[in-house]
C-alpha cells in the first residue's frame, strides 16, 4: 500500500462538475492499493499518517501532526501509484489491486481515519476526477508499507 501525502492550504475533488470532497488546511492523500494488500496494511498506514509531524508549529518547523492541529484529510484512491514503467513507454498497472479488492481497503482506510477523530473527505472511487489543491510548503511525503 502506498500513500502520497501533500500538505495543503485547501483541496477539492470534482466529479462531473460537482464537488464531491473538499477540505481546508490539512493533508491531501493519494492512496494506492497493490495486489496482495491486506487490512493490517491499512492499520499501519493510518497510525503513521495521523502521527506524521509535517504540519507547521508556528515557528516554521514541521513539528505537528494532523491530530495536533485539528486538520482535515482528503483521500483519493489512485491505482496509478502502482504503475510499472520498466518495459516500454506505456505504464502497466498489473501490480495494482483489482477494484473489487481495492474498494473495501480504501473504505476501511477512510473509516479508520475517522475513528482516529480526523475529519475526512474523499474522492469518488473509480470515477474520473478533477482535483484542485493549493500546496503548502510544498511538502510532499511518500509512505509505503509492505503486506503484513
Amino acid at each position: 500500500m502506498r500513500l502520497v501525502i501533500q500538505r495543503v492550504k485547501s483541496s477539492k475533488v470534482n466529479v462531473d462538475n460537482k464537488v464531491v470532497g473538499e477540505i481546508g488546511p490539512g493533508l491531501f492523500v493519494l492512496l494506492g492499493i497493490g495486489e496482495g494488500d491486506i487490512p493490517d496494511s491499512v492499520d499501519a498506514l493510518v497510525h503513521k499518517l495521523v502521527k506524521l509531524r509535517v504540519l507547521d508549529d508556528g515557528k516554521g518547523k514541521m513539528n505537528l501532526s494532523i491530530k495536533d492541529v485539528g486538520g482535515e484529510i482528503l483521500v483519493v484512491s489512485q491505482f496509478t501509484l502502482y504503475a510499472d514503467t520498466s518495459a516500454g513507454n506505456r505504464p502497466s498497472f498489473i501490480k495494482a489491486a483489482k477494484p473489487d479488492v481495492a474498494r473495501p481497503l480504501y473504505e476501511l482506510f477512510v473509516q479508520k481515519l475517522r475513528e482516529e477523530g480526523v475529519k475526512v473527505a474523499t474522492g469518488s472511487f473509480g470515477e474520473y476526477m478533477q482535483i484542485e489543491s493549493l500546496a503548502d510548503g510544498p511538502v510532499t511525503i511518500l509512505l509505503e508499507v509492505e503486506n503484513r
